[in-house]
């Protein structure tokens, strides 16, 4: 009885942080819609703000089950919780094994995002921030290289064009001077239009795809321990959620069977 409540516990505490953190992500992700220009053109892969929403939103009603399933032990949110959790389980799994066996296809895929990314830089202030953050982080500029800015309708480096920054890159391209106490955000005007020799000194001129893959396989330990951690605690929840369905169903037979017995001792009577 005791190792059953303690089951009971720790599934509901473990599925409650999980609800807490759901919560949080969609209250960003909401916030961070409200404060957005309201004609920004939003796609789920290209909006964090939306992608928040979606996942928070998912994590939510996962957890919930559990959460309810746990504290009441009702046993079909528990069977949803622990069917859900299974499907999305197997199919990380899934998308780990293919992502390996098909790495240059994952890749390929992740440039034509990035691409279509740069062309929609300064649509939509999220991923502007967001890949500003990203070349600022990472010391990097456009995808493979500070040219391909040329793609962005702002930065592109054509006479016709009547932008201040035609020619140029974002300001998170810069090299910054440690002594630098006013940042000028100009500083990649007309970058595009120099050789690499003399841009260097000016921006970063490798792009971000080959700086984030150089990091991931420099990290590759770091970032496969977090993937196996996180994976080893959803299929934890999933055997706990297992074994308190089992619980529960061994007390509603013995109930059963109690209630029977009795009704036939007073049947017998």
């Amino acid at each position: 009885m005791r190792g059953y409540q303690a089951i009971k516990y720790i599934l509901f505490f473990c599925c409650y942080i999980f609800w807490v953190a759901s919560a949080v992500l969609i209250a960003v992700g909401i916030y961070a819609k409200i404060a957005k220009e309201k004609d920004a053109v939003d796609t789920l892969m290209t909006d964090p703000a939306l992608l928040l929403i979606v996942v928070g939103s998912l994590m939510l009603s996962i957890t919930f089950f559990g959460c309810c399933g746990a504290l009441r032990n009702a046993t079909v949110p528990l069977k949803l919780f622990s069917g859900i959790l299974l499907v999305i389980f197997l199919i990380q799994i899934t998308a780990g094994v293919l992502g390996f066996l098909y790495s240059d296809l994952v890749l390929e895929r992740t440039e034509q995002l990035m691409r279509k990314a740069i062309v929609r830089y300064r649509e939509d202030l999220d991923l502007e921030n967001l890949i500003d953050f990203i070349q600022k982080k990472f010391q990097c500029c456009g995808v493979h290289s500070y040219t391909d800015w040329h793609a962005n309708v702002y930065f592109q480096c054509e006479e016709s064009n009547p932008s201040l920054e035609a020619c140029g890159v974002p300001f998170s391209c810069c090299r910054r001077n440690s002594n630098e106490t006013v940042f000028n955000t100009m500083c990649g005007y007309k970058t595009q239009s120099m050789k690499e020799m003399k841009a260097v000194h000016d921006i970063f001129i490798i792009g971000c795809l080959d700086k984030i893959v150089r990091w991931g396989k420099n990290n590759l330990f770091l970032a496969g321990g977090i993937t196996v951690g996180l994976l080893c605690l959803e299929l934890c929840m999933i055997c706990l959620a297992s074994v308190l369905l089992s619980c529960i169903r061994k007390t509603l037979k013995k109930k059963k069977l109690l209630n029977l017995r009795n009704s036939w001792r007073q049947m017998t009577r």
